[in-house]
C-alpha cells in the first residue's frame, strides 16, 4: 500500500525519499530510486571533445560510465575534489551515469505538503530541471528531476551512450 496512516486514522498522500547532497553552499535532492550506488571519487579517463562538465568515463564492473561534474554543469564555480567528494551512480532509463557532488548527506523522506513549487526566477536561473523545494524545518532541498536533466539534449549523453 502506498499510503501512510496518521495517528488520527486519516490517510496521508504518499511520501517520497530523496538522496540529499551538496554542491557548494546549496543542498539538493534526487529521487533515491534512481540511485544504484555511491562511490568515492576517482579521476575518470578524459574523453576528447567532451563538454567541460563531462569529466570523462570510468569502467564500473565492465560498464563504461560517463561522469558528469554537477558543480560545472550548474555553473557553481571551480570544483575541488577532496575526501568527501563522491560519485553518485544513477540508473536513468537504460543508461548508467555518474554524477560528481561535493558530499552526500542523507536520505530524506518528504511528504507532498513539504514540497513547494520552485519560484519563477525569470531568465536569470534555469529552473527547468527543478521539481520544487523540499522543506524540513529550517532545511531546504532543491529537488532535481534527474531523469530530465541527464537525458536533456544539452547533456548530450543519450546520443553518446547509444552510439
Amino acid at each position: 500500500m502506498n499510503t501512510i496512516s496518521s495517528d488520527a486514522g486519516a490517510t496521508v498522500a504518499k511520501a517520497a525519499e530523496y538522496l540529499a547532497f551538496t554542491l557548494g553552499q546549496e543542498e539538493y535532492g534526487i529521487d533515491i530510486q534512481k540511485v544504484s550506488e555511491i562511490r568515492s571519487y576517482e579521476t575518470p579517463t578524459r574523453i576528447a571533445n567532451a563538454p567541460e562538465f563531462v569529466k570523462g568515463v570510468v569502467n564500473l564492473r565492465g560498464i563504461i560510465v560517463p561522469i558528469v561534474d554537477m558543480r560545472i554543469k550548474f555553473n557553481l564555480g571551480t570544483p575541488s575534489y577532496d575526501q568527501f567528494t563522491v560519485v553518485i551512480i544513477l540508473n536513468i532509463g537504460n543508461r548508467v551515469v555518474g554524477m560528481v557532488v561535493d558530499r552526500v548527506s542523507d536520505v530524506t523522506t518528504l511528504l507532498p505538503e513539504q514540497i513547494k513549487p520552485a519560484p519563477d526566477m525569470g531568465r536569470s536561473i534555469n529552473t527547468e530541471y527543478v521539481i520544487g523545494l523540499g522543506t524540513i524545518d529550517e532545511r531546504m532541498l532543491i529537488l532535481v528531476d534527474i531523469d530530465q536533466l541527464m537525458s536533456s539534449a544539452d547533456m548530450g549523453l543519450i546520443e553518446k551512450l547509444a552510439a
